[in-house]
């Protein structure tokens, strides 16, 4: 029987249900609405059996959309939304009488890399609300891009240490420049010794900058991130609709497959597909 797959990493996005300032002027394939409905074909064919849908704009619009879709989508099993983290008293109150018991309501992701400063998790406000999320046993998605997002992270890992975190496309490792493995390793390598830091093998597609991408390509940072982190702290994603900038659901996953097929057992399969994600959201 096929292993059970877990597809971590799903976007969905609609213009008329909430603001999404990323793509104001964006030019590319992505700025359109993405409704869930438009990845079945394709999900049925890679053969991925749960979703997990994952914020796209910092409101509580989006995050409400992606829990109505969740509730009407029977192989979606959880969502990472958006919470004001800013606003530890209005977090506080969310979780309280809105999310905190909602059935689909998995972790919180606020899109860092927007951010002008990449320090801005440490700011005393958002740390207050990374207490309650950890208060809550609510994991956080870091969707970092620069070195300073996983130094970022270390620091918050040392702050928080009760909240479980997660590198959203292993924090941009440098495969476009085929770097082995750089200043991306030596942070990672630091990472990895912090058991509250997890890693989402996701977005490697887009990362590597190329269309003919393929396994050659992203097995070395696959490789690399199993070995620090282990086995037991990675689970991965597909990353739709982003993930299309650089070819098909298909492909991502078929690529992904053939790298997590040569590196691990079976058993280690079962683990990275879907036991560590079900564990890691509380599926």
């Amino acid at each position: 029987m096929p292993i059970p797959i877990i597809d971590t990493h799903i976007h969905i996005w609609d213009f008329e249900k909430a603001e999404y300032l990323w793509l104001k002027g964006n030019t590319s394939i992505l700025n359109r609405t993405y409704q869930l409905e438009e990845l079945e074909p394709e999900r049925v064919a890679a053969g991925i059996d749960g979703g997990v849908l994952v914020q796209a704009a910092n409101n509580i619009e989006d995050t409400n959309f992606m829990l109505q879709v969740a509730t009407q989508s029977p192989w979606i099993t959880g969502v990472v939304g958006w919470l004001p983290l800013k606003d530890p008293v209005e977090t506080q109150r969310l979780l309280r009488e809105e999310y905190g018991a909602h059935e689909y309501f998995k972790g919180v992701r606020h899109m860092i890399h927007d951010e002008a400063d990449p320090k801005w998790l440490l700011q005393s406000e958002v740390l207050e609300s990374l207490h309650i999320l950890a208060r809550h046993k609510l994991p956080y998605d870091v969707v970092g891009i620069l070195p300073e997002h996983i130094s970022t992270a270390l620091k918050v890992a040392e702050l928080v240490p009760n909240l479980n975190m997660v590198f959203d496309h292993l924090n941009q490792p440098p495969i476009s420049s085929n770097e082995k493995f750089g200043e991306w390793g030596a942070l990672m390598k630091e990472a990895a010794t912090r058991k509250n830091i997890y890693a989402k093998i996701s977005g490697l597609g887009t990362c590597s900058k190329m269309m003919n991408w393929n396994a050659n390509h992203i097995q070395p940072y696959i490789e690399f991130v199993f070995e620090h982190f282990g086995i037991d702290r990675c689970f991965c994603g597909g990353d739709w609709p982003v993930s299309l900038l650089a070819g098909s659901y298909i492909k991502t996953w078929e690529v992904y497959q053939e790298v997590i097929g040569k590196l691990l057992s079976e058993e280690q399969q079962e683990k990275v597909y879907n036991e560590n994600a079900v564990e890691f959201y509380q599926l």
